[in-house]
């Protein structure tokens, strides 16, 4: 198949992937609960999913020390690490991605997970040898900082201008942006469409089926 528009196609992984956004967030509410901590609102902890973990949690409670910051990531991860054993892909994700690869693209992962945690997750749903590169938050900056594309185009030998980010988040539209690289949103995630649009995507899908659908199309 001959590629119309991109070579690199690069995904986000909680939230565009993995259907894991209600999780984090009673992940941080419960992590907040533990330290007698005002509990943030469901909008507000699915705000900053996306980013690496301190940078959520200071973003999500922007008033902690440094000291409650660090604690409230622990938690966090006692919690989510209690529970990621349950999370699964969206329907419809491994065929689209299989047939991504068998039509000779390059598939990468940007992601505000640690190493520790993308491995696992990739390891759990069987889809480690898919990628040919990913790039976690503990390993570069945090979104929307655009290192994360930057690295993976020269890690692959890519163009960034036939390289495109998809992701649920602003964070991840912005990062797509500050790198000159194309943008696709996905509605079923973390952040209201509005938001979204706000960060002129090339493209808005509602469904794993629609963004299928659109990269048949038009990748």
């Amino acid at each position: 198949m001959a590629r119309k528009q991109f070579d690199l196609i690069v995904f986000d992984w909680d939230g565009t992937l993995m259907d894991s956004t209600s999780t984090i967030v009673k992940c941080i509410q419960a992590a907040a609960r533990d330290l007698g901590l005002p509990i943030p609102h469901d909008d507000d902890a699915s705000h900053v999913i996306g980013l690496g973990l301190h940078e959520a949690m200071q973003a999500v409670m922007p008033n902690l020390d440094p000291a409650m910051v660090t604690r409230m990531v622990e938690r966090y991860r006692f919690h989510y690490l209690s529970k990621d054993h349950e999370l699964v892909l969206f329907d419809g994700v491994r065929d689209m991605l299989n047939e991504l690869s068998q039509d000779g693209y390059f598939l990468g992962v940007a992601t505000g997970k640690s190493r520790v945690g993308l491995n696992r997750a990739l390891n759990a749903v069987g889809l480690l040898s898919l990628f040919d590169a990913t790039r976690c938050a503990d390993e570069t900056f945090s979104k929307p900082h655009p290192a994360m594309l930057q690295e993976l185009t020269r890690e692959l030998g890519q163009d960034l201008k036939r390289t495109v980010m998809i992701g649920d988040t602003t964070h991840d539209l912005l990062m797509a942006n500050n790198a000159g690289a194309a943008g696709i949103a996905v509605q079923y995630g973390a952040h209201p469409h509005e938001q979204l649009h706000a960060c002129s995507p090339l493209y808005s899908a509602e469904t794993v089926g629609q963004l299928h659908q659109w990269l048949s199309e038009h990748a």
